[in-house]
């Protein structure tokens, strides 16, 4: 960048803010009254690195004005294509300028006028002036104007750093002779985000290659004859006019009526009480320090983070404990962290020791025990095995102190160490605190040691605090503690892991783990009190913890001969399909290419017109539109069929065996507890959820699942129409309560009502409509959709739908009720107080409104059936632990559970389930639970 007294820096607010927000828009920042401050954390972090960093001596900060530009007058469409602002980013736009009129940084907006025109007529003015120019942006609009005092100052993204654009950058990356012929290629080009047309079918390719050629697309026009491509010059002729009104609208305007003033835009002081009150609202902790910090001028420059380890100390904790004193150890390098927003790694506060003497170990595992308390985290050789090995652990127990056990070594050193810490899991009175229990309970029992007694687990924690938000422990520590951990990737090597890290990083790493798990437990255990939330962290989530550890471990036996037989079944089968589809298309083609299939659908056959297109002008085929069209041609059923034959045989079919382990002979799935909002569990590797089940193909694959040997046989528990049950229990409707109390199929009864007839008159068809209505209202079915679901007029579906809340009338005022206590507290809750967060209940945008209202109404009906069955899993592996049996749990897909069970146990393991299924919770209605054992487990279901 060049060097100059007279600096100044131009902001296009919105092109950052919207770049911050969709940064931070996985794990937005959300304050303690519900406001998204990503947008805002992002663009201040972006504004005070530049003041810092760059020194601007001037600088402003330019804004788009609200209404029509002066583009609308020439093109009434222009920017037509754009969806609506976020509500986020428009809630946003007012604290951003609070912060700017609190740095005393002018804010540049005009009536008609865009931010690009602004900062436009500002560069040039300025460059003018003498002033070395810097344009930050990340709209390439803007490279038209660069020159050589006028730059683009791009922001980092994505691990590379800022980056200034000049003249050669852009004619370069154009292939132009000069800046200014960018606003040639984007007339040429369009920009579908503006909704600029250019000329149809011209790309960039094109334009930068006609551009090159012509130099301009008035000089093109002249002479449209010497276009050598037939289909490009006739283009060119038909799209002259789209051309020249694209340039137009492409051009940045440099003459906006505003004045520029050098002395105005001068950087000078903030106003820190300002600053300080804003970022307090804002909750901006760790920003609020370091900027305040640094404008207050106590410090200077980058930390240094050191990790306090020496190897080859000798006797560390015999001097530690016995004369209770900090031992003064020299560290042997340095690791470097780069200065955040975030506070990290100082080795003046944080005190991580590295042991590697067994008495050291024992000292440490005394005095731990007296504090009844730690925190722990484990070190592993292989990252992605489910056969890990220990190779150290960090343990915790005061704030900013931490010790690393070094496993890896000497084997009969490491099972001496294992042996004097094995009581501290073991001790029901040691309170044990963990990032993920789960997953260490596994671990540890590798090395036959077992966690017991009170655990409390920092990702179920905050997962039931906060359960649309990521939970990784870097996140949590920036968000809580205003803290930068040391990241994983940074010390290990993507292949290898940690094999090849030195002890002195995999120390510092482990330690950090167990301090700042330590420290999270604290804010967060107080958290689940104020938010009413503890009951269900330390009754179902941290009982359930053990239960999927002790499921995962065991695994479930896969018949992999079956599997690999029925692969060549489903080829044979997917095989005849191909051919007939081809027959009906009259070629050959890609089945599995949407582009091909498009074309073959709507352009050579025509089943529709006027079919819809993608983004990328594709015509739709996903499986919700085919489905709409099944009866529109005969081809739209065979490629259903045929995508999801395929679909079986890859994801299932050819998948399941090449997961069995090794060792054992098993499919280990696991049970993912924190990762729905719904409370649900998921599971991966594989996916038991997804497997098909509506047809007989689907289902087939349950045949694969059998029992452990022949002493076994597999055992399936499943929920009957339990959603259906909590519908009726929560709304207390006496109509579809009596359907239950009289143990009348539901769906019929339902029937029997809407359309007023007796029960033994309803048809299947009948029924069937009922069946759709009953689940459809649970997640706000509309007429259109009950229509389309139906293949029904929608006058028809309306009707329906009048008739069901005419028939159980309590459901709608349970569905009022439910939306209008959401939009009061901005939430809903399950039975048992599981929270589901709608943050957009009052939105202003149709949409996203309507999507909060819909899960109003279901999250607490789906959460209330996922607190059930997780209850019933706590409670019945608790009674088989009790009674020595030798079954045990596997499986749990939706509302279903499966065991293998010990066959001379079967009667005692029915009861068990049954007895614990059906008590999980008290319901006004009674609950109905189907049961089979069988050899597999198809068989059992």
């Amino acid at each position: 960048m060049k060097s100059g007294t007279k600096k100044i820096f131009l902001l296009d607010a919105m092109s950052l803010i919207f770049r911050a927000y969709y940064a931070l828009n996985k794990a937005p920042r959300i304050t303690s009254k519900g406001l998204n401050t990503s947008a805002i954390l992002g663009f201040t972090n972006t504004l005070y690195d530049i003041l810092k960093n760059e020194k601007p001596s001037h600088i402003a900060v330019a804004f788009d004005s609200h209404g029509p530009t002066v583009r609308h007058i020439d093109f009434e469409q222009y920017k037509a294509n754009r969806d609506n602002t976020p509500e986020d980013i428009v809630a946003s736009i007012s604290p951003i300028k609070s912060i700017l009129n609190a740095f005393g940084i002018p804010i540049l907006e005009l009536p008609g006028y865009e931010a690009d025109d602004i900062v436009g007529t500002f560069a040039k003015k300025a460059e003018q002036d003498g002033f070395t120019v810097y344009m930050m942006t990340t709209d390439k609009d803007y490279g038209q104007l660069v020159s050589e005092n006028i730059f683009i100052y791009k922001p980092a993204h994505k691990g590379i750093g800022n980056t200034v654009i000049g003249v050669d950058d852009i004619c370069q990356k154009y292939s132009i002779k000069n800046p200014e012929q960018l606003i040639d290629i984007l007339g040429l080009w369009g920009d579908a985000v503006d909704n600029i047309p250019g000329i149809k079918g011209i790309g960039e390719m094109y334009a930068k290659k006609l551009i090159g050629e012509f130099g301009s697309i008035e000089n093109m026009i002249a002479n449209v004859g010497k276009i050598k491509n037939d289909k490009i010059r006739q283009k060119v002729i038909d799209g002259a006019e789209d051309a020249m009104l694209s340039k137009k609208l492409a051009t940045i305007i440099l003459d906006v009526p505003i004045e520029f003033n050098e002395k105005d835009l001068r950087y000078e002081n903030p106003d820190i009480v300002k600053l300080k009150s804003i970022f307090n609202e804002l909750e901006f902790r760790a920003l609020s320090q370091r900027i305040l910090t640094d404008l207050s001028l106590t410090t200077n420059g980058k930390k240094e983070g050191a990790i306090n380890v020496n190897p080859a100390q000798k006797n560390l904790f015999s001097d530690l404990f016995s004369e209770n004193k900090q031992p003064s150890i020299q560290p042997e390098s340095q690791l470097i962290i780069e200065e955040s927003e975030f506070l990290t790694f100082d080795k003046n506060k944080q005190k991580y020791y590295y042991i590697n003497q067994l008495e050291d170990v024992k000292a440490l595992v005394r005095n731990v025990e007296e504090k009844n308390f730690f925190s722990f985290f484990l070190i592993t050789k292989e990252k992605n095995s489910i056969h890990k090995a220990l190779s150290g652990l960090a343990i915790a127990y005061k704030k900013e102190e931490a010790y690393y056990i070094d496993l890896q070594e000497n084997n009969e050193y490491s099972k001496l160490v294992l042996q004097a810490i094995t009581p501290l899991f073991s001790d029901e009175k040691i309170e044990k605190i963990s990032q993920n229990i789960k997953t260490d309970i596994k671990l540890l029992n590798n090395y036959g040691i077992e966690i017991q007694g009170k655990c409390f687990d920092i990702t179920l924690a905050h997962y039931v605090i906060e359960p649309e938000i990521r939970h990784a422990i870097a996140m949590l520590s920036n968000n809580y503690l205003d803290y930068e951990m040391i990241n994983y990737d940074s010390i290990a090597d993507k292949s290898l892991g940690l094999s090849k890290t030195s002890k002195e990083q995999i120390s510092n790493y482990a330690c950090e783990n167990a301090d700042i798990s330590l420290q999270l437990k604290a804010i967060l255990e107080k958290e689940l009190q104020a938010k009413g939330a503890d009951k269900l962290y330390k009754e179902i989530e941290m009982p359930l913890a053990p239960v999927l550890a002790k499921m995962e471990q065991r695994g479930v036996r896969i018949d992999s001969d079956f599997l690999n037989a029925y692969s060549l079944v489903l080829q044979k089968q997917i095989d005849v399909i191909q051919k007939e589809i081809y027959d009906l298309a009259g070629e050959q083609f890609n089945i599995s290419s949407p582009k091909q299939l498009g074309l073959i659908l709507f352009e050579k056959l025509k089943i529709i017109e006027n079919a819809k297109l993608t983004k990328s002008k594709q015509y739709q085929t996903g499986e919700d539109v085919l489905q709409k069209m099944e009866n529109k041609h005969p081809i739209v059923n065979k490629i259903l069929n045929y995508r999801g034959l395929t679909k079986l045989k890859s994801t299932y079919v050819d998948s399941f065996p090449l997961l069995v382990d090794s060792q054992t002979g098993r499919v280990h799935a696991q049970f993912n507890q924190s990762t729905t909002a719904t409370g649900r569990l998921s599971s991966s590797n594989p996916n038991l959820q997804n497997i098909p089940i509506r047809n007989e193909e689907g289902r087939e694959i349950r045949k694969a699942f059998i029992p452990a040997n022949k002493d076994y046989t597999i055992l399936a528990a499943d929920y009957s129409q339990i959603e259906l049950r909590l519908v009726a229990a929560l709304s207390q409707d006496e109509n579809m309560l009596d359907a239950f109390f009289n143990g009348v199929d539901i769906h019929a009864a339902t029937a029997g009502r809407i359309y007023n007839l007796p029960i033994e008159k309803v048809s299947k068809e009948m029924r069937r409509n009922a069946k759709t209505v009953n689940f459809g209202i649970l997640y706000g079915m509309s007429a259109f959709g009950l229509s389309e679901k139906l293949n029904i007029a929608r006058k028809e579906a309306a009707e329906l739908i009048e008739q069901y809340f005419e028939k159980y009338p309590k459901i709608q005022q349970y569905i009022d009720n439910q939306i209008l206590f959401a939009k009061e507290k901005g939430y809903v809750e399950t039975l048992m107080k599981r929270r589901r967060y709608l943050r957009n209940i009052n939105s202003g945008n149709t949409n996203l409104r309507n999507f909060d209202q819909r899960n109003a109404v279901n999250a607490p009906i789906q959460g209330s059936a996922a607190d059930m069955i997780k209850i019933a899993m706590i409670n019945i592996y608790n009674d088989l632990q009790k009674e020595k049996l030798q079954s045990s749990l596997i499986l749990q897909v939706h509302d279903e559970l499966v065991l293998d069970v010990y066959k001379p146990e079967i009667e005692i393991v029915k009861n068990i389930v049954k007895h614990n299924m059906i008590t999980a919770m008290e319901l006004i209605v009674p609950l109905e639970v189907d049961m089979n054992a069988g050899n597999n487990w198809l068989e059992a279901h």
